[in-house]
This record gives C-alpha cells, structure tokens and sequence, in this order.
C-alpha cells in the first residue's frame, strides 16, 4: 500500500501530468471556440498556417521539422489542409520528390480569423499571472525543452 501511494505522489508531485493536462484543457479550449466562430480548423493546421504565414513556401521537410512532426504525418496533414485549400504544395523542378508548400487566400484568411481567438486564450490563460510568474515559468518550460533536447544519451 505504501508503495502504491509513493507511486501516486510521485506523478502528482511531477511537472508531467500537469503539463500535460493544461495542453489538453488549451486545446479543447481552442477548438471550442474554433468552432464557434465557424472555423474549420485544427490546432495542428493552426501551426502550420502560422509557420507559412510568416515563411511561405517552406520546403515540407523544413515545415515537419518546425512543426515536431515527422514526415508522413504532416503529409496527410498537408493533404487534410489542401482539401480544406488553405495550402498548396508544388514539386520543386529541380527534383519532383521534393515540395515546397504555400498558404492559399483563404488558409491566410483563416489564419488573420485566428489571430484575435488566440490572443483571446492566451490572455485568459495569463489573467491571473503576475509577469514575473510568466517570465519564470518560461525560464522553467524551457529548461524542461533543453533536457530533452540534449545530445546526451537517452536512456
């Protein structure tokens, strides 16, 4: 019995879960109000949107390394996205195995939409922080990034 409660305390007292719950209560908060302001769009297609808005027409390799996700996955994204026509990729004439891709008209209409919904969470998430607060836990989420992101060996 004493084991298990150590166990329980551990992951409580443990900065994982509590990452991890506030990613899923921001999603569900962005997606909520996606929907309500009638945009068909995913946090995942928001990143994209956003990294070709400031950088249009990244080749999709860099998109996939900017974005944390591997290959096939931001493929079928892509494709999800050009369904939608917020993206358009284009083989490169150089080499046909490799695509550049490119925000449409709408995918940055629906990303200028976007904007004022995500400053409207981001201050709901930061109403009750102090600026130290913040500065600190930035300090903090990203020293979590570096051990990570470490050359040393995992283990």
């Amino acid at each position: 019995m004493k084991n298990e409660e150590h166990s329980i305390n551990f992951f409580e007292n443990s900065l994982g879960p509590w990452l991890g719950k506030t990613v899923k209560i921001v999603d569900y908060y962005l997606l909520e109000s996606f929907e309500k302001n009638n945009l068909d769009i995913t946090k995942e297609q928001m990143i994209v949107l956003k990294k070709l808005y400031f950088q249009n027409g990244l080749y999709q390799n860099e998109l996939a390394r900017l974005t944390f996700r591997n290959k096939s996955s931001l493929a079928r994204l892509l494709a999800k996205m050009e369904s939608k026509n917020y993206v358009s990729r284009q083989q490169c004439t150089n080499d046909k195995r490799i695509k550049k891709v490119f925000l449409t008209p709408l995918g940055k209409d629906t990303f200028e939409k976007v904007i004022p919904i995500v400053k409207k969470m981001l201050s709901k998430m930061e109403q009750t922080i102090s600026r130290e607060e913040k500065e600190q836990m930035i300090t903090t989420l990203k020293k979590i990034q570096n051990n990570f992101c470490s050359k040393e060996e995992h283990a």
